[in-house]
């Protein structure tokens, strides 16, 4: 893939998130509808309606219905990320500015009242698991954005943003539960628990727990307590142990998350082998090179086209393209064919999802394209996976 192409992209996707001031809409903010509970009440199902009913409609119908466009947390983080990765290849002091931007309102927009900083969503939220409310934190959102503090403390240097990071692992260790499947094996679960509820297999889903474990080894590393490194172990032993035999992994073991799907099977390969890189433990490695294998062969078609489902392309999700772009940049050493793939699933998305304001739709189907503009969703994500590409071939 030519530079020219994915700066000429990645410059009209930054100046749209610049313009309309780091805030839109998520897939998943019907609930943010004014008047939602009336309509509602407090019954689960017709929530889940809701909320399904606003992120599949093929129009954006969030301006009618009143939802506003906001900032959000997994947001700030991806793009902080993606201003990183630019700031590595170009050293321009615009895109350290801007990465120092997203990172400063993190700092000032968390969840109080935990053991240290984490995350959640700006909107309630409803699904088959259960009810996520407003402000909650989540052990996904935290670990994606303490990740991102790591990567800012080992490129900008500033000691803040390793204590910070530290802080997120005091709240995943203290507040976010874990359901111990034997002496070597637990899961950590999505949340702190809810209304007295514990931990229990049916809140096992992996890419929530290894993305816990992958922040307590890289933390280990950077001098946290060991007894973290031990936890990351068995919580990445779980996941490992779960592998299906073709390679990849359920959403989820209960028997309702139990699908396959391109973006959460990335998070998985990536938590794996982040762990593996800040502990030093290569005893998965021919479980993630299997793993990587099955991700790269099932979820890209030969034109670069991203699919959503180990046996189904549509619907073509924009995480679905930003996610595989990032994994196959960040575990390219496992293939020599990884940075081809991942040019043209970028070259694909590109010419067939980005508008020619600059930002990228949320969804193509045979027929129709929902072209809502998501915030995390779509441009945070895509900012931060053109900016891994453009870092791997520029550096």
């Amino acid at each position: 893939m030519r530079l020219s192409q994915l700066t000429e992209s990645i410059s009209r996707l930054d100046a749209w998130i610049a313009a309309n001031d780091w805030k839109d809409y998520d897939p998943f903010d019907g609930l943010s509808m004014p008047g939602a509970r009336r309509l509602t009440g407090d019954n689960h199902y017709l929530r889940i309606v809701l909320q399904q009913s606003v992120r599949r409609f093929p129009l954006n119908l969030r301006p009618v219905l009143g939802i506003a466009k906001a900032r959000g947390s997994k947001g700030m983080g991806f793009c902080a990320l993606g201003y990183l990765r630019l700031y590595q290849a170009s050293q321009q002091d615009v895109f350290r500015d801007k990465a120092r931007f997203c990172l400063d309102w993190l700092k000032q927009n968390y969840s109080r009242g935990y053991s240290g900083y984490s995350w959640g969503n700006h909107f309630s939220y409803e699904s088959r698991a259960g009810t996520i409310p407003k402000g909650m934190p989540t052990i996904v959102w935290t670990s994606l954005i303490a990740d991102v503090f790591l990567e800012a403390y080992e490129i900008l240097k500033q000691p803040e943003y390793l204590d910070l990071a530290q802080s997120c692992g005091r709240f995943i260790v203290n507040d976010i539960g874990r359901f111990q499947l034997a002496s070597d094996r637990l899961c950590f679960m999505y949340t702190p628990p809810l209304n007295g509820n514990q931990p229990s297999w049916e809140g096992c889903i992996h890419n929530a727990n290894v993305l816990g474990a992958r922040v307590l080894a890289k933390l280990h590393k950077h001098g946290a307590d060991p007894g973290w490194l031990d936890l990351a172990r068995q919580a990445i032993q779980f996941t490992v142990d779960y592998q299906r035999p073709e390679g990849g992994w359920y959403y989820g073991e209960p028997r309702k998350f139990q699908w396959i799907d391109s973006f959460h099977t990335g998070y998985v390969l990536e938590s794996i082998h982040g762990y593996m890189l800040a502990s030093g433990d290569t005893s998965f490695e021919a479980r993630l090179q299997k793993g990587y294998d099955y991700f790269v062969e099932r979820f890209f078609e030969s034109d670069g086209t991203p699919r959503y489902y180990h046996n189904k392309t549509y619907p073509i999700d924009i995480q679905c393209a930003s996610q595989g772009i990032q994994t196959l940049v960040n575990l390219r050493a496992l293939r020599s064919d990884s940075l081809a793939v991942a040019d043209a699933v970028a070259q694909w998305t590109i010419a067939h999802m980005q508008d020619s304001k600059g930002f990228f739709y949320f969804r193509k189907y045979p027929v129709i394209i929902n072209k809502t503009p998501t915030f995390h969703w779509g441009q945070a994500t895509m900012l931060s996976a053109l900016a891994h590409l453009y870092n791997a071939h520029a550096t």
